[in-house]
């Protein structure tokens, strides 16, 4: 009997041993999108706008002069007038300032799903980033994170809530 016990736990070590080093084999990303609902990995954990890029003490001065929301209608990644307007103020800082680096964070209301909206949130934060390397800013200095819903600038079910939490935000 114990012979047989013993046999039946060394292949179950065994086999686990193979299971572990075969199938959680990581697959390298290319994509520089962060999504990090539970905070920026080897960064600060609990994101609150803060600094999260190693930028210059000017250059962080000069964000904080600077509006760092952008908003979005619902269900859109489109960048209005009022958005380029914002994003208008960072090419300046960014362009004037070229090792000067941005994370953008992409957010969303509660509705829809977790995937979903971490997925919107992404695109929130890409377009916002596409629209300042084409004015010049060097696509390289821009991080991209999706927090989704995760992370609402309001509480509540009201569309002026929803409204307050479809937003990308920039952080030197």
């Amino acid at each position: 009997m114990s012979i047989s016990f013993s046999k039946i736990a060394v292949l179950a070590v065994l086999s686990s041993a193979v299971a572990i080093t075969t199938g959680c084999a990581t697959k390298r990303s290319t994509s520089e999108v962060v999504v990090a609902p539970l905070g920026i990995p080897g960064g600060q954990v609990g994101y609150t706008g803060a600094v999260i890029a190693d930028n210059p003490t000017a250059v962080v001065a000069g964000a904080d002069s600077l509006q760092a929301v952008v908003y979005f209608a619902f269900d859109s990644s489109e960048i209005t007038p009022q958005a380029a307007s914002v994003l208008n103020q960072h090419v300046s800082l960014l362009n004037s300032n070229p090792a000067a680096g941005v994370v953008i964070a992409g957010h969303t209301d509660e509705r829809g799903s977790r995937e979903y909206n971490m997925a919107l949130g992404e695109r929130r934060a890409q377009a916002a980033r596409d629209y300042l390397a084409a004015q010049g800013v060097t696509a390289n200095n821009i991080r991209v994170i999706s927090y989704g819903e995760e992370r609402p600038a309001a509480a509540g079910n009201t569309e002026a809530a929803y409204a307050q939490n479809r937003r990308a935000e920039l952080s030197y």
